[in-house]
């Protein structure tokens, strides 16, 4: 199987223009992309390398893949092999599932070994070449500089920008679902469905990854949500989002139904625990002999 692949430019742009030089003790920080995989075979050879080329010693990249019928998987292991034999230590390696069974299960798949395994930060990442990986370095240097439990790459923060190859509906598509889940869920976050996410190890765990919902695509809007509803700072860098040059978007109707669903039964999920909350104050006052303010 050949590593040939239009995302092999990724590779040497990040060559060609770099990527932001970060102070030596911040690009050493233990960082795991996580990077879901199902039929990604000719993409993710080019993404890879181009992850390996960043002025970061301390990332790692850890491929989940939901056994891809076209050998994404062993194609993962070879590749891993390889930066293992040029780097001179397993900076690459891969999380088989048995089945395909959601990005969101992948993702908490792949996040929680990446916290076990002793990451400091956990970044987010499509296979398909649609993040931009000279914008790694950028979202680690903010999360170090502000202490942001949560960086976004996003598209809808001034300076962010969309493929020219998505059209005006698919724009306005997703502009949409952004305004609906931030809106019906309160947040101000610009690109709440967004998938280029550069999390604190701490915030990964405070989420509670076993407990998560979230199958499909909701995942990203209710993992951010969890997020800021324990308090964690989160930050949105602008980028530039390109289409996909390889394989197929894995979105299908039963994904779509779940995104538009999600945000309203996390809505009713905090109704429902602020309502027995103050159930459970009123008693207790209760049982103290509390009379409250007017009694």
């Amino acid at each position: 199987m050949t590593e040939a692949s239009p995302l092999d430019a990724a590779e040497s742009a990040v060559r060609a223009f770099g990527a932001p030089q970060l102070p030596e003790e911040w690009g050493a920080t233990p960082l795991t992309v996580v990077m879901p995989t199902y039929n990604e075979a000719g993409s993710l050879p080019g993404m890879a390398r181009a992850l390996m080329a960043l002025p970061l010693p301390g990332l790692r990249l850890l491929v989940v893949d939901d056994s891809s019928p076209d050998g994404t998987g062993a194609l993962a292991e070879e590749h891993a092999r390889r930066v293992e034999e040029t780097y001179g230590t397993r900076r690459m390696s891969v999380l088989h599932r048995t089945e395909k069974d959601g990005l969101g299960r992948a993702y908490a798949a792949g996040m929680a070994r990446a916290v076990a395994d002793g990451a400091q930060y956990v970044l987010q990442m499509d296979a398909d070449g649609s993040h931009p990986a000279d914008k790694v370095a950028e979202l680690l240097g903010v999360a170090l500089a502000t202490g942001a439990g949560v960086v976004v790459g996003s598209r809808y923060v001034q300076g962010g920008t969309l493929s020219d190859a998505w059209g005006a509906h698919r724009k306005l598509l997703s502009r949409w679902a952004n305004a609906y889940a931030g809106t019906i869920l309160g947040t101000r976050v610009r690109d709440i469905t967004g998938g280029f996410n550069l999390w604190r190890a701490d915030a990964v765990r405070a989420v509670d990854l076993a407990t998560v919902d979230s199958a499909g695509y909701s995942f990203q809007v209710e993992m951010k949500y969890r997020a800021l509803r324990h308090g964690f700072g989160l930050v949105e860098v602008p980028i530039h989002f390109e289409d996909r040059t390889v394989g197929e978007s894995k979105m299908n109707l039963m994904v779509q139904l779940e995104s538009v669903a999600m945000p309203w039964k996390l809505r009713l999920r905090d109704t429902r625990r602020g309502a027995r909350d103050a159930l459970v104050g009123r008693a207790a006052r209760a049982a103290r002999g509390d009379r409250g303010p007017l009694g």
